[in-house]
């Protein structure tokens, strides 16, 4: 079988607001070394406690472990009283017979204006035949570091292949550090890594192999700003996956809200198979609705070319088509991310992380989304929310909460039976306390009516 990946938890220090806090998925906390359930974590927390720093931070994970150039506002993401932040992932991978357990780490360091990567560790144990070794360090680069990598052991297996790979090791190092990319991941060094080795170093191979992968083919990241564009009418990202003939492609198809798009034959196909895939599972969400490409015919594009010019639109109950900009800000949100549902819904190696899943989605189909996602998907889902529904859906494993304390952003809630309601153990946490950290600043009605008060008398005087 082709290497199925699963994240097991993140750690993250110095990012934004979060000095130190680690999310772990259910499995992990059950200490499940298993890929064959659906695996759900919502994040939940008052505003501003470090929700969003999770999202964002599986973001730059995966840009980084594509090779992608770190990007120059990366930097506003380090704690402005540190000059460098950690990002350690751990992740279980399944090759056949064998089960890695991996972590790789980074460390950013603030560089005036940019943030480059400061060091890389690339840990690993090797589950074989019921047997399970000793986690040790596969690679370990660092940026000041006159050595290529360490240990020494490592580099003399990939250079035992082929004493040419010393040069080319050397080469990539100059290169990644210029480029401001990673050093495991980026372009050169990973076509060195990735070559077929048959000594040791194979199974340091296999792992950069299966996480590139996974972060280019499997790792789904919805921000914010996903939804700032939607919000603001102007766009509508599709984040999708399709497979055909053999070929996977991934990305965000961005449709304009506000006119229609011109689109060559191969995007308008790509568009249309998303559209199908789509409608597949909308009409069941939303009764009787469903998209359509609605074509205005042939125009010429820029390039030369003839192209279509296309508008998404809505269908419902027979009634004639409307743009897809005149709908809700609500199921346009749902259209946007169903296809990357549906991936994660039926393949075990997807992990969908999105922020701010309940955004404009009602209520109780949010909850019936969840529901059934944890009990009949294959992959991975991580959401943050402020609905509380989901507390009334999901078991305590599949729920973390931010805390007010910046050192331990993260916990699960104890003391938790399977008879008690997680939404109402929360809002009693909030009231009376009772946990390993404080859950909610708290605010004081009192005072917010006379800041109110306060503030209305100041613009009336003015």
């Amino acid at each position: 079988m082709e290497s199925i990946i699963r994240l097991s938890s993140l750690k993250i220090s110095n990012i934004k607001n979060v000095k130190n806090g680690q999310v772990v998925m259910p499995n992990a906390c059950r200490k499940h070394i298993t890929y064959k359930n659906a695996e759900v974590l919502g994040l939940y927390g008052q505003n501003g406690s470090g929700k969003t720093a999770v999202i964002d931070t599986l973001y730059y994970l995966q840009k980084i472990m594509i090779g992608g150039i770190l990007e120059n506002e990366m930097v506003d993401y380090i704690d402005v009283n540190e000059n460098h932040a950690e990002i350690a992932a751990d992740f279980v991978i399944f090759v056949k017979e064998v089960i890695y357990e991996v972590t790789y780490k980074i460390i950013l360091q603030r560089d005036g204006n940019s943030a480059k990567i400061a060091r890389e560790t690339l840990s690993c144990a090797v589950n074989k035949d019921n047997s399970r070794s000793n986690k040790i360090v596969f690679m370990d680069y660092q940026r000041s570091d006159k050595r290529i990598f360490a240990p020494k052991k490592r580099l003399d297996e990939v250079v035992e292949a082929n004493i040419e790979n010393k040069t080319d090791l050397i080469v990539a190092k100059k290169i990644a550090e210029k480029n401001n990319c990673s050093y495991v991941f980026g372009e050169s060094s990973r076509e060195i890594f990735c070559r077929d080795y048959k000594n040791d170093f194979k199974h340091c191979s296999e792992v950069i192999k299966a996480l590139f992968k996974f972060a280019l083919q499997d790792l789904f990241v919805i921000r914010n700003t996903h939804s700032g564009v939607i919000s603001a009418n102007f766009l509508l990202p599709m984040a999708f996956k399709i497979e055909q003939n053999q070929i996977g492609m991934k990305g965000d198809f961005a449709v304009p809200l506000i006119e229609p798009i011109v689109l060559n034959e191969e995007r308008k196909k790509l568009l249309d198979t998303i559209v199908e895939q789509v409608n597949m599972v909308l009409f069941t969400i939303i009764p009787g609705m469903k998209i359509s490409v609605h074509n205005y015919g042939m125009q010429l594009m820029d390039s030369g070319e003839n192209g279509y010019r296309v508008e998404l639109v809505s269908i419902q109950d027979c009634m004639p088509p409307i743009p897809i900009r005149m709908e809700s800000e609500g199921i346009i949100k749902i259209i946007s991310i169903l296809n990357a549902l549906i991936q994660a819904f039926g393949n075990y190696s997807i992990c969908l992380a999105i922020d701010e899943l309940d955004a404009g989605i009602f209520e109780y189909m949010l909850g019936e989304l969840l529901d059934i996602f944890n009990k009949s998907a294959k992959g991975q889902l991580i959401f943050t929310s402020h609905n509380l529904r989901a507390l009334e859906m999901l078991d305590k494993d599949s729920i973390m909460f931010s805390t007010v304390n910046p050192e331990r952003r993260y916990i699960r809630m104890k003391n938790i039976k399977a008879s008690n309601n997680l939404r109402d153990t929360y809002l009693r946490g909030i009231t009376l306390g009772g946990q390993d950290e404080v859950i909610y600043k708290e605010t004081d009605s009192l005072r917010i009516a006379r800041a109110f008060r306060k503030a209305g008398r100041m613009i009336q005087h003015e």
